[in-house]
């Protein structure tokens, strides 16, 4: 599948692969990748999505032995290169300005392949600087905080597409499976 949506991490149990595929199936259409324990699901309404799994969850909440972390990316891409990861990267990243404005965040990226080639530290060093300056810019600074930050933006990349996500507070506490940190 090449136009994923959500990614979907399980854990280890060799049970939890046909458990998980089996829940989510309800939900969207489910595909595997080439890397251990990750699923990629297209989805059409996130929002209903997020609402519908985390119900599931609430009647049965041993789901949550099987699948370790949910994630839904409201924006994705593919990319070729580094270069081209950090620009459109950045370029989404930046849209969502105005929700950083004076609220404190960091990015998180979690990158499935492409080993030396994306250093996870360096990309979200790269874009935390990249919003700390646009905030400057429009006179409402924000700051770096991994300390229950207001927000995190979350990459998800699984070879050479990407996704990415603006979570609040509030939505970490109302969906504990996303798991950004």
């Amino acid at each position: 599948m090449n136009d994923w949506n959500v990614i979907v991490t399980l854990f280890q149990d060799p049970r939890s692969y046909r458990r998980a595929r089996n829940i989510l199936r309800q939900l969207g259409e489910v595909s595997t990748t080439e890397f251990h324990n990750v699923l990629v699901m297209r989805v059409e309404n996130l929002t209903g999505f997020l609402r519908d799994f985390a119900a599931m969850v609430s009647v049965e909440p041993g789901i949550q032995n099987d699948i370790s972390r949910v994630i839904p990316l409201v924006e994705t891409f593919e990319f070729h290169d580094r270069q081209e990861f950090e620009d459109k990267a950045r370029k989404i990243a930046l849209s969502w300005v105005p929700r950083l404005e004076g609220r404190s965040f960091h990015v998180r990226l979690h990158r499935r392949g492409l080993k030396g080639a994306l250093m996870s530290p360096t990309e979200e060093r790269f874009l935390d600087e990249a919003l700390l300056a646009a905030l400057e810019e429009v006179h409402a600074p924000g700051r770096i905080s991994f300390e229950d930050p207001d927000t995190v933006i979350d990459i998800e990349s699984v070879g050479h597409r990407a996704g990415m996500s603006l979570w609040t507070r509030e939505d970490l506490v109302r969906y504990p499976f996303l798991k950004v940190d």
